[in-house]
C-alpha cells in the first residue's frame, strides 16, 4: 500500500456553527458530520486524516506552517477565500497539495463570493455539494496524491 500519507482537513471561520447557521444556505449537517463522513471515506486507504477548526485567520496560517510536511490538505476557508491573501500566501508558501471546497456553490452566490485568493494556488476546488464537497475534495486529492481510487 504504500506509506502512510497525512492529510489535514481545514476549516475557516463560522464553520463551527455547521448545522444550525444559515441552514438553507449551507444545510443542517454539522462539522462533526463532516468528520465522520472524511474518517468514514478514509476507511481502506493508507491516510491519516487530521482535523483543525479555527475562526481567527493567523490561527490556520500557523497550522499549516506546523504541519508543511503533511502530504495534502482539503481546505473550507470559508470568508477568508474571499479576503485572505496571507492564506494564500501560506497555502503557496508550504508547497502541500491543497483542495479547495466548498458547502455553497460560491459562483452562483453574491459577487464578491465568486473571488477566491486561494484558488489560485490548490490543485483545484470543489464547490456547492454540501458536505459531499469534502468527500469530493478529498478523492480528488488521492488522485493527485497518486492514491488509486475505489470505484
Amino acid at each position: 500500500m504504500g506509506t502512510n500519507k497525512k492529510i489535514l482537513v481545514v476549516n475557516g471561520p463560522n464553520l463551527n456553527l455547521l448545522g444550525t447557521r444559515e441552514p438553507e444556505i449551507y444545510g443542517d449537517k454539522t462539522l462533526e458530520d463532516v468528520k465522520r463522513l472524511m474518517l468514514s471515506a478514509a476507511e481502506g486507504y493508507d491516510i491519516t486524516l487530521e482535523f483543525f477548526q479555527s475562526n481567527v485567520e493567523g490561527d490556520i496560517i500557523n497550522y499549516l506552517h506546523q504541519n508543511r510536511s503533511a502530504d495534502g490538505v482539503v481546505i473550507n476557508p470559508a470568508a477568508f477565500t474571499h479576503t485572505s491573501i496571507a492564506l494564500r500566501d501560506a497555502i503557496a508558501a508550504t508547497g502541500i497539495p491543497a483542495v479547495e471546497v466548498h458547502l455553497s456553490n460560491i459562483h452562483a452566490r453574491e459577487e464578491f463570493r465568486r473571488v477566491s485568493y486561494v484558488a489560485p494556488v490548490c490543485i483545484g476546488q470543489i464547490s456547492g455539494f454540501g458536505i459531499q464537497s469534502y468527500l469530493l475534495g478529498l478523492l480528488a486529492l488521492l488522485h493527485h496524491l497518486g492514491i488509486e481510487v475505489r470505484k
